[in-house]
């Protein structure tokens, strides 16, 4: 038994956007059943009830998608009712949600503000460079409803974060996309690259290369640099898991670990999958309908998930930023999802960063 964080897919690979970039509806094109529709509110309270029974200290419910609010509101006040109803042992509970906003209204909001869920909210930048890729299906742009509902959840005072994709076109504007992000007050910020589709190594137009990677990890971290130098708070994901790990502590991201962490992605059938960026038959390690989390974890070491992400290139073992980068990410590193593993793609990227900004860090 362990602390148990399950991030839940309740609509499944269902979105009312349609982002040019969507690495999950490149998953689900790539498995034999594309959608499992919603959620049952059966199999919820099942997944809940098994959650809170094996978990111990603490049990987290993540809900992700596609666009999970699609399944409602009342779906999410049955969460609440589920896990009260169950927890016996008097875990501590975390609530997070991560949304395009489309659904989000006064309602929504109040609900997330008085459970105490921690939003994140999409958005990829200034107007430009949203909505270049983050359409709806109707190839409408988003931008100025994403603002609209931000500005939503900070008068229901939600806390939140904006994750941000690094496609090309951020990349290249960062420095209007931080000073926006100062001016409207958005100070937790995240950055995840764009990812190609499974195994196409073809450049789109959205495609962040290692050159494109390398400058803009620069240039985000002199303005961030500067801010945190001057007193003024900026929360940066990456920054402040390499300064963690600079002072010697273990990084939270998983992606910056050296190897994946015990996840439990499950689906709306209620199949569960080692990691959100392999959601495909092949890996999965069980259903919480019917199994449960020894057998689920028996599973995960059957299939080596997680002891194969430890395989680090001759090539990194000899690098003198191993300890920092310790190889990246999984998926960066199996870009055709088969568990062949190679050099980091944005490995240049990265040794182009740590030379440049290693003394500031320190300093830090």
């Amino acid at each position: 038994m362990y602390p148990i964080n399950l991030l839940i897919k309740p609509a499944s690979g269902s979105c009312n956007f349609k982002c040019k970039y969507c690495f999950y509806e490149d998953i689900a094109e790539n498995r034999e059943t594309a959608s499992y529709g919603f959620m049952k509110l059966d199999n919820l309270e099942t997944i809940i009830k098994k959650a809170l029974s094996f978990s111990v200290s603490t049990c987290g419910f993540m809900f992700q998608g596609g666009e999970p609010t699609l399944v409602g509101l009342e779906f999410y006040e049955k969460v609440i009712e589920y896990v009260n109803k169950y927890n016996t042992k008097n875990l501590k509970i975390s609530y997070s949600i991560q949304t395009n906003g489309y659904l989000l209204d006064d309602n929504w909001a109040r609900f997330l503000a008085k459970n105490n869920f921690l939003v994140g909210i999409s958005l990829d930048g200034i107007k430009e460079t949203n909505d270049i890729n983050r359409i709806t299906k109707n190839d409408e742009p988003t931008y100025n409803l994403i603002l609209d509902k931000i500005n939503l959840l900070k008068s229901h005072n939600v806390e939140f974060n904006v994750l941000t994709v690094i496609t090309s076109q951020v990349a290249k504007n960062i420095n209007k996309i931080y000073k926006f992000y100062k001016e409207n007050n958005i100070v937790y910020q995240q950055y995840i690259p764009c990812l190609n589709p499974i195994g196409d190594y073809r450049l789109k137009d959205y495609s962040l290369t290692p050159k494109l990677y390398g400058n803009f990890l620069c240039n985000l971290f002199d303005l961030w640099y500067k801010d945190i130098t001057n007193n003024h708070f900026v929360y940066n994901r990456y920054f402040e898991n390499i300064v963690g790990i600079l002072k010697g502590y273990p990084p939270e991201a998983c992606g910056m670990a050296g190897m994946c962490n015990i996840q439990n992605v499950v689906e709306a059938d209620g199949s569960v999958y080692p990691c959100d960026f392999y959601v495909l038959d092949k890996y999965k390690i069980g259903n919480l309908l019917q199994d449960d989390f020894h057998k689920i974890h028996q599973n995960r070491q059957e299939i080596m998930f997680i002891e194969n992400s430890t395989k680090i290139e001759e090539k990194c073992k000899k690098c003198k930023w191993l300890n920092l980068c310790r190889g990246g990410c999984r998926r960066d590193r199996d870009r055709a999802l088969d568990g062949n593993l190679c050099i980091n793609y944005y490995c240049d990227a990265y040794k182009k960063f740590f030379d440049y900004a290693i003394d500031k860090l320190l300093k830090l």
